[in-house]
């Protein structure tokens, strides 16, 4: 029985890299095993909302080109929101904090995860993100999500796409929605919606008649769409010696929230194609139609990396921070990349960098986002990771910084705008001992972070992260179960009884 093969995306169509969904044995049981050789983890250090003072700190804001610092700054914070002054009865604030030689800024935005089950949160949380973007939907996703608002849960915030909608062809998984006929699209977009998810997420395979239904349903709802650019149904040839049934251009002015995966767009926008020039031209293209593009390099940087290291890179300690779930199922693609040519794959990543930079040059509002939770992608280290490839790719660590807090917020149109830290805005920040514009790896290790008033101090974001290693796999079964069945997938397809 084909497993779930999380990763067939890489890289949307691209036959030299495309991972195909491969026989092997369900893995109820073995991941069961494998789990009751852990703790169950738990979120530890947990703290309720409270009155905080930082005192003698410097503030830096982002705006998505460069960064504004107030030296000596003072924050007071009330509950979840940062305030202007003291409490007006004259109380006392619960905490202070004395930020001479630290730095403060708002908090991250991840914007492309897959979360598998709630003990994950931590490990965001200890590496400065505050707010998530889950882009593979399922019924826990919603509940979780009102849990972290309520303050019932510690954890970044989190906003999640439905399940992803695609029609059959070589990118399919079995957790995806599948859709043909345009009868079929609307009537999934209405299920999505009544379930209460407002953002849908569309793939690659995605029929025309099925895209344009999704795309005309979903704005009479008032949903957002956003994911990899729909091919149409792909026929004999193509991109090489035929055009794919859906143009890349076509999508420009459908109102995409997000374009993921910038080798998604090369393989998609420029039929498979390593042409800078026409790469530039696409940039210029994107940025005229106001797009804003998620390039997530790190998830074809670990790619890379698996093959330069010939498979020991999967041995690393952040992989024991992926669920079990994942780390199990995804061992044929972790043997397959072990074996792949290094010098292919290195050119590869190098156009994909460099198709970074023209997007950037050209003005494209990018995002950050790290695909973490699937391959070997680990939550919150995979963020900085990726920031660490912007940089490279040649942004600055300010703009870097910038997709991650201002572009993030404003393409989310949350109510709490940009990379500021002011009066009104939630209290989502991170203090540092490090200037990260000039050491971008002080994010690696906050000081503490505070995600809606709750402050997390360096001994209790250690505690999420052994936490975090040890999730609850009786709870992910049962995700996963809930999910599938929602689609109308039978659990045993994919789970042994």
């Amino acid at each position: 029985m084909p497993m779930i093969g999380f990763n067939a995306r890489f890289a949307a169509g691209d036959e030299s890299y495309v991972w195909k969904s491969a026989p092997m044995p369900r893995i109820y049981s073995a991941v069961l095993a494998l789990a009751a050789l852990m703790l169950s983890g738990v979120l530890t250090g947990q703290a309720q909302a409270q009155s905080i003072v930082i005192s003698g700190v410097e503030i830096l804001e982002f705006d998505g080109v460069d960064v504004a610092r107030r030296a000596d700054g003072t924050v007071w914070i009330d509950g979840d929101r940062i305030v202007a002054a003291a409490a007006a009865d004259g109380e006392p604030p619960q905490t202070v904090i004395d930020g001479r030689g630290l730095y403060l800024m708002r908090g991250l935005t991840d914007m492309h995860v897959h979360l598998w089950d709630q003990v994950e949160l931590g490990a965001y949380l200890a590496h400065g993100v505050t707010q998530i973007r889950n882009l593979s939907g399922m019924p826990f996703h919603l509940r979780l999500a009102q849990e972290i608002e309520s303050g019932a849960v510690v954890g970044p915030r989190l906003v999640t796409s439905g399940p992803i909608l695609n029609s059959a062809g070589a990118n399919f998984q079995i957790i995806h929605e599948r859709v043909e006929t345009a009868d079929e699209a609307r009537a999934a977009v209405r299920r999505q919606h009544a379930a209460g998810f407002r953002t849908l997420k569309v793939y690659s395979n995605l029929s025309r008649e099925a895209y344009e239904a999704i795309r005309d349903e979903s704005r009479d709802l008032g949903m957002g769409m956003m994911g990899h650019s729909p091919e149409g149904r792909r026929g004999p040839g193509v991109p090489a010696h035929a055009p794919f049934d859906i143009a890349f251009e076509e999508l420009l002015d459908d109102g995409f929230v997000t374009f993921e995966h910038v080798e998604t767009i090369a393989w998609h926008g420029l039929s498979g194609r390593r042409d800078l020039e026409a790469m530039r031209g696409l940039a210029a293209r994107l940025a005229a139609s106001k797009a804003v593009v998620d390039p997530t390099l790190v998830a074809f940087y670990n790619l890379l990396r698996v093959a330069e290291t010939k498979g020991e890179f999967v041995n690393g300690p952040d992989m024991q921070l992926l669920n079990p779930l994942v780390v199990a199922q995804e061992a044929p693609n972790y043997a397959r990349w072990a074996a792949e040519d290094v010098e292919a794959a290195r050119a590869d990543f190098a156009f994909y960098q460099a198709a970074t930079a023209a997007l950037h040059e050209a003005g494209v509002r990018l995002v950050a986002g790290s695909d973490s939770g699937i391959f070997a992608n680990a939550p919150g280290v995979s963020l900085i990771d990726e920031l660490d490839l912007m940089i490279s790719a040649g942004l600055t660590p300010a703009q870097a910084l910038g997709a991650a807090t201002a572009n993030a917020a404003l393409t989310l149109e949350a109510d709490d705008s940009g990379g500021l830290v002011r009066p009104g805005m939630r209290a989502d920040l991170i203090l540092l001992d490090a200037d990260p514009t000039k050491d971008i790896g002080a994010l690696r290790r906050p000081v503490a972070v505070i995600a809606a008033g709750r402050l997390q101090d360096r001994e209790a974001l250690d505690a999420m992260l052994g936490a975090a290693r040890a999730p609850d796999m009786t709870r992910t079964i049962t995700n996963l179960t809930e999910g599938l069945t929602a689609q109308g997938v039978d659990p045993s397809a994919v789970l042994a009884p």
